[in-house]
């Protein structure tokens, strides 16, 4: 989407719900149409080193496949190993 901004944040839950329901509430749970949603999961104490990893990482998922309209990227740290989830959100056909 042209002209439009994809939002980062290390704050999930308030954007896309809770993990086990996502989509069913957040501010991301009425979008009909949006430029994209990046996730940087990590502990509640995450420094802002690993905030910075993350991010290239979620960087490094965009060089592979740019277009995220209507799409959720999540960068997870757990257990010292990186996790790279991307779905759509809202699921519509």
């Amino acid at each position: 989407m042209r002209g439009d901004w994809t939002f980062v944040t290390k704050n999930s839950v308030d954007f896309r719900g809770q993990a086990e329901r996502l989509g069913t509430k957040g501010q991301y749970a009425d979008a009909t149409i949006h430029a994209g949603l990046v996730c940087l999961n990590g502990p509640p104490n995450m420094d802002l080193d690993m905030q910075v990893e993350l991010f290239e990482q979620a960087l490094d998922e965009l060089d592979a496949e740019a277009d995220l309209v209507n799409q959720v990227l999540e960068i997870t740290s757990e257990d010292e190993a990186l996790h790279v989830r991307r779905y759509r959100l809202p699921d519509i056909d």
